[in-house]
């Protein structure tokens, strides 16, 4: 309705640019962009102040890029029902515009109860797709062509300061500080800067240089920090769009076609590698998409009560704190509480160590692991715990042996004395197996677990699991729901040999 109060609510979308609520808010009438802090949400197990730093530089390049068009941005703390009902009297009424969000099961239950709310006000809420994923979509056939279709549309601009009319008259809440107890007040270490402006100043250097060592250091703890993206916690909380990070992508691979020496073609080849992984993180977020219990329930029944009642809180504890006796494991888990990031394969392996040498449940584990995470995505962290605890039914089991990995990964050993201090005069021969020397260390634990056998154990019992009636259909039914339709390789072609070290468990 023309001149009605168009509220634009900014949650896992800190931008301007490429922000179809606001361009269609805007055509309306008057703006009052709004940014709800939900004391609930922070409440939360899988919540943390880590997240919160991010989200705050978002907030304050936000405030600043609104203000150079005329605009404020309205900040609220309190419930969300509470905040609107607020609204509606001080406005007389409003239309509310919002990206759709897939979130935790705490946000999706909200954005219900904020559905019902809108009804039973008379408040037209129109929400818009973010980042390519489909809203009640029951299988995943045609999704990737969908998903491609919308990466592959022109971005919405930027308004102009003439587009843009201020609804006037609204106060707004200070904005809470960093350190404000309402986030918590565990020591979290170092934040990744947030913002609009980091995020493109990332992008660029990614694009432009860093991307050249992409595939090479990838799973390489300590380097790969530099040679990684570093982009996923700005799609998490938006100050990047997954499209206009796509297309720049794009743009830069057609802008190296015309070259044929090394450095153009490897550049392309790291570049490709890494629009793939921007697909699959749409993939990811899909599957919570549709089947929000992924957050809580094993993709396969099957695994239900496997882990639960071998749970050990003794274990946990030692694996929290980087004190398992494995150096790898434990200089992961070092960096990312210092860091807030690690690459891939070592947060697979974290989990991979937890959920088969430990045998801890991925419920217990993973929202821990998600308040350490500065670019903590749900749909993303949630698909791959289930995946590297082995309780989809649909995936390869595999479980990463952590003294090859150690080897591997970081042969001289350089992450793991600068994040395990008690191993750094440890002779360069013992530094991945320090319980092989003649003398234990006492600044430094023993393995709390033998490998081989806890390995043994673990396969012992997923193959139970594997072995029972009716595994493999309901197993159908969840590729069907969930799984990648991304085509198998011909069974003619040769594969790579099996690596003997490194446990598979592959059925």
């Amino acid at each position: 309705m023309v001149n009605r109060v168009n509220i634009v609510w900014f949650k896992r979308d800190l931008r301007l640019a490429d922000h179809a609520p606001l361009w269609e808010a805007a055509k309306r009438g008057p703006l009052m962009p709004l940014y709800i802090v939900e004391p609930e949400l922070w409440k939360c197990a899988d919540s943390s102040r880590r997240h919160w730093c991010f989200i705050r530089d978002g907030l304050i390049d936000l405030q600043k890029d609104l203000r150079s068009l005329g605009l404020d941005l309205i900040i609220r703390i309190g419930s969300v029902e509470t905040v609107f009902a607020d609204l509606l009297a001080e406005t007389g009424g409003f239309s509310l515009w919002s990206h759709q969000e897939t979130g935790n099961g705490w946000t999706f239950r909200r954005d219900l109860a904020v559905k019902a709310w809108c009804q039973g006000h008379g408040i037209a809420w129109r929400e818009f797709t973010s980042n390519g994923v489909v809203r009640g979509l029951r299988a995943r056939d045609g999704w990737a062509k969908a998903r491609d279709a919308a990466i592959g549309q022109p971005l919405y601009p930027e308004l102009s300061s003439h587009q843009a009319t201020l609804c006037v008259g609204i106060g707004s809440d200070p904005l809470p500080q960093k350190n404000d107890p309402l986030f918590g007040s565990v020591d979290i270490g170092s934040v990744q800067a947030g913002g609009r402006q980091e995020g493109l100043r990332v992008l660029s250097s990614f694009l432009a240089d860093r991307s050249r060592n992409y595939l090479q250091t990838i799973s390489k703890p300590g380097i790969s920090a530099r040679h990684c993206s570093r982009l996923s916690a700005h799609l998490t909380f938006g100050t990047l769009s997954v499209r206009e990070v796509e297309q720049a992508t794009r743009r830069e691979i057609d802008s190296l076609l015309a070259f044929s020496d090394a450095d153009s073609v490897a550049k392309r080849r790291n570049l490709s590698a890494f629009l793939s992984r921007l697909a699959w993180h749409c993939h990811f977020v899909q599957k919570l998409e549709q089947q929000p219990q992924i957050e809580y329930q094993c993709m396969h029944p099957a695994f239900e009560g496997m882990r639960e009642p071998h749970f050990r809180d003794d274990f946990f504890e030692a694996w929290k704190a980087g004190q398992t006796g494995y150096p790898l494991v434990d200089a992961c888990m070092r960096s990312l509480k210092d860091n807030g990031w690690i690459t891939f394969r070592m947060r697979a392996m974290l989990v991979s160590f937890a959920s088969y040498h430990l045998w801890l449940d991925w419920r217990k584990t993973a929202p821990f692991m998600a308040g350490l995470f500065t670019d903590y995505e749900p749909g993303i962290h949630y698909s791959q715990f289930q995946m590297q605890s082995g309780v989809t039914g649909i995936n390869a089991v595999r479980m990463y042996n952590p003294i090859k990995q150690s080897i591997d990964q970081d042969p001289e050993a350089r992450f793991i004395r600068r994040y395990i201090p008690e191993l750094r005069d440890v002779p360069a021969m013992f530094v991945h197996e320090p319980w092989r020397m003649d003398r234990p260390l006492r600044s430094y634990p023993p393995p709390i677990v033998d490998h081989q056998a806890a390995i043994r154990f673990a396969k012992a019992e997923i193959a139970k699991r594997w072995s029972r009636p009716g595994f493999r259909d309901e197993a159908r039914e969840v590729h069907e729901k969930l799984g990648s339709r991304k085509k198998q390789p011909n069974r003619r072609q040769k594969t790579k040999p099996v690596d003997k070290k490194q446990m598979q468990f592959d059925f």
